[in-house]
């Protein structure tokens, strides 16, 4: 096998188990590297050993790292991720992971909600509103009823979020809301208990 190091031939330890497998089997004669080779002698298994399990640390510590840093900026209020529709992402590398409320989009956001609350539109009704009025999400592609869906049953609008979502995990956002939580409230009630999609 050639490769450019040994770090790149495993991702895990079972996969390094494998390869020196291999070997032990007679299956794989010669490793070779850039700068090193390895052949199924015990002392150059060994090095490949440690230089793989060397290389499982660091990738594991990435990971750590990674969902540390994810964490303090949901702990400071800016949530990881592209922003939902009604805001955009700031684009500068010192606003990482803020948004911005999307001066074209934010207000029609704010009208979905007000026309189930008041009205108590459905979402299909919502969704030919939306439809008739040409709204499009930043991409230029018109909502999904789907779409509208995730938008009225998503707590950031209101202000907070949860991330990882799914993991009980909440914080309170930074942007600025669009609607109100009393608005978010009176939304999920309608459609919790008085309303069916047709």
């Amino acid at each position: 096998i050639l490769t450019w190091a040994p770090d790149r031939l495993s991702r895990n330890a079972g996969d390094l188990g494998s390869v020196v497998d291999l070997m032990d089997q007679k299956l794989l004669i010669e490793i070779r590297t850039y700068s090193q080779k390895f052949t199924n002698n015990p002392n150059e298994k060994f090095l490949l050993m440690i230089l793989g399990s060397q290389a499982k640390l660091e990738n594991d510590n990435k990971a750590v790292n990674v969902k540390r840093g994810l964490k303090t900026r949901c702990e400071m209020g800016y949530r990881p991720g592209v922003a939902p529709t009604g805001y955009l992402n700031e684009k500068h590398a010192d606003k990482k992971c803020q948004a911005r409320l999307d001066p074209k989009r934010s207000p029609v956001i704010k009208q979905i909600f007000e026309r189930i609350a008041g009205e108590q539109c459905s979402g299909r009704k919502v969704y030919r509103w939306l439809l008739g009025i040409g709204f499009t999400t930043k991409s230029g592609k018109p909502l999904t009823l789907s779409n509208v869906y995730l938008i009225v049953r998503n707590s950031y609008y209101y202000g907070e979020f949860e991330y990882p979502v799914g993991s009980g995990n909440w914080y309170v956002g930074k942007h600025t809301p669009i609607i109100t939580k009393e608005l978010f409230d009176k939304v999920q009630t309608i459609l919790n208990e008085n309303f069916i999609p047709k």
